[in-house]
């Protein structure tokens, strides 16, 4: 049988258990059929072959971004939120003037929403880091219209006064559960929610409609084709998710990639965990709402699975919500956001619900980013094993910020992983050095000693935190230098290019059961491919952001084409 497409005279990185490199791929259907030299592909070169010319550039396997959250991202990028983030604003300043600019477009009463604001990079926060965003900072330009601002974490959320009339906050309002209203020395509201008490805006907020949840998926799956990704894990939707962004990690975001993918619009392999509770849950609540969630139903499993299960364990470091060993600067250590009132009683559920969902047959991602916390998550783990034997759960902590080397030997004896986010390394590397301090901000994501621990280590964008840039992560990974201000933090935890193109092909195709089929470019396997333009293997890391990704193939289609044969 003829190849549909011969790649010939490129750098084609195969990822492969010797990260080999070939000079000439060819694909058939949505397999790759043949990968070394010129001769290999030759006889597959038929009269509807196309064949290209790579002209030296990169050949890689197709980037899987392993913790990506597609509708949330598509609605947090223009056209359907304002940009608030570095570098389109600089300011707080510069935060009012795109709102009061929303507001002459809006029709009146409408809802203002945004997303990506990060108090490290707006002059005013930076010039005095007690100077927070406030409601009064929109209430200039905005008096009539309801503004909602989430954070670059979504750990946070800025609105307006008239957004806390309408969710009817007060000084008197109490906050959820493991939630803050932040209260100025009045006592007033001062527009910030943290954590679960942004479920305050979202329950004011209309849901989303099934057409701008499709819309979302949409927009996010164009972006990623441009990127050159061709799977992503979707990190939670369910009824936990239903609070979160209008309802964008709900159980409706599940039926809508179910259509996509019916009607041949998606673009991209994905993989998603289930949200069967949020924040400060109990056990009890998360076994009932687990035996209620439901499934990828008769939906091809390499084009859209139900990987797993999702449970919140902590909160965020900038927030001061992560659990920590050891105070934040300025006192307080945080704790676990699950139901109960004292560590020991918090410290017992999310047993409980790991045991769980364990004993059930789940795989478990856990987002937790503090080191007292992930050392939890991880005995929480061995233990459940223990009680439970399951060989290859394939269970992993998300983000994993402070990993221990404690928890690090508990997750390789076990074949436990970790998913880390290197370009949220890049953004916040300056800033986490006013919550934790020098040392522990240096340390964070510890690339290095998680590998040398023999951990599985995928990486992810966690978007819309950060843009899904899966490049700026490679040369993170292996430069360590930050967003702001370009000096290095935490030089001992850099990794080489191939460990880093790891963590994004085949140790996430690992995450996602799938190492056997997909995430390496080797005859058998589907052609899910990415071309970048130049020779990555000898580009300088700090180049490596700009080469453009001119060709993107997912199961032998191609997505994305810049490319002139």
């Amino acid at each position: 049988m003829h190849a549909d497409l011969v790649f010939l005279g490129g750098k084609v990185v195969t990822v492969d258990a010797e990260f080999s490199v070939a000079s000439a791929l060819a694909v058939t259907g949505g397999t790759i059929s043949a990968v070394g030299g010129r001769d290999d592909v030759a006889p597959l070169v038929g009269p509807d072959t196309r064949v290209i010319d790579l002209r030296g550039a990169t050949l890689l396997p197709g980037i899987n971004d392993s913790h990506l959250h597609g509708c949330a991202f598509g609605m947090a990028t223009p056209p359907l939120s304002l940009d608030v983030g570095h570098p389109a604003v600089s300011s707080l300043a510069d935060v009012a003037e795109a709102v009061r600019e929303a507001v002459g477009r809006a029709p009146a009463g409408q809802w203002i929403t945004g997303h990506g604001w990060d108090p490290g990079y707006l002059d005013e926060c930076v010039a005095d880091p007690s100077r927070q965003p406030s409601r009064h900072d929109l209430d200039a330009v905005s008096p009539d219209h309801p503004v909602v601002l989430y954070s670059f974490s979504g750990h946070a959320t800025w609105v307006n006064s008239r957004a806390l009339e309408l969710m009817g906050v007060d000084r008197d309002t109490v906050a959820p559960p493991g939630g803050a209203i932040v209260a100025d020395e009045s006592g007033e509201p001062t527009g910030l929610l943290h954590e679960g008490a942004q479920d305050l805006v979202q329950n004011a907020l209309p849901p989303l409609s099934r057409q701008e949840r499709t819309d979302a998926v949409r927009s996010a799956l164009a972006t990623l084709a441009r990127l050159g990704v061709t799977s992503y894990t979707e990190p939670g939707l369910g009824p936990g998710g239903d609070g979160i962004m209008r309802g964008a990690l709900g159980a409706e975001t599940l039926d809508v990639y179910r259509e996509l993918l019916a009607g041949g619009e998606l673009t991209a392999r994905v993989g998603v965990l289930l949200l069967p509770t949020g924040m400060a849950s109990t056990s009890e609540e998360f076994a009932r709402a687990l035996a209620a969630a439901g499934d990828s139903g008769d939906a091809d499993p390499r084009r859209l699975a139900v990987l797993g299960v999702k449970v919140f364990a902590d909160g965020v470091v900038p927030n001061k919500t992560a659990w920590m060993h050891e105070p934040y600067v300025g006192g307080g250590c945080g704790s676990l956001c699950v139901g109960g009132e004292t560590d020991a009683e918090r410290t017992a559920e999310i047993g409980a619900m790991i045991r769980h969902a364990h004993a059930a047959g789940h795989q478990l991602g856990i987002h937790v980013t503090g080191d007292r916390a992930i050392d939890t998550v991880a005995d929480a783990f061995a233990a459940a094993m223990a009680e439970h034997p399951r060989p290859d759960a394939r269970h992993y902590v998300i983000h994993g910020d402070f990993l221990t080397a404690h928890s690090m030997k508990v997750l390789a004896a076990h074949g436990f992983g970790v998913n880390m986010n290197p370009t949220i390394k890049w953004t916040v590397a300056d800033m986490e050095e006013e919550f934790v301090g020098a040392g522990r901000a240096a340390y964070a994501w510890p690339y290095r000693d998680a590998l040398d621990a023999g951990v599985r280590v995928a990486s992810g964008s966690d978007a819309p935190v950060t843009h899904p840039d899966w490049r700026q992560g490679v040369a993170t990974m292996m430069l360590r230098e930050s967003k702001a201000a370009g000096r290095v933090s935490g030089p001992e935890q850099r990794i080489g290019l191939a460990e880093a193109l790891r963590t994004y092909t085949i140790d996430a195709a690992w995450q996602d059961f799938a190492d056997q089929w997909k995430g390496s470019l080797e005859p058998g396997k589907a052609a899910d491919l990415c071309v970048l333009d130049g020779d990555l293997l000898t580009a300088d890391p700090h180049d490596i952001p700009e080469m453009p990704v001119v060709l993107t193939v997912m199961d032998g289609q191609v997505v994305h084409d810049t490319l002139r044969d």
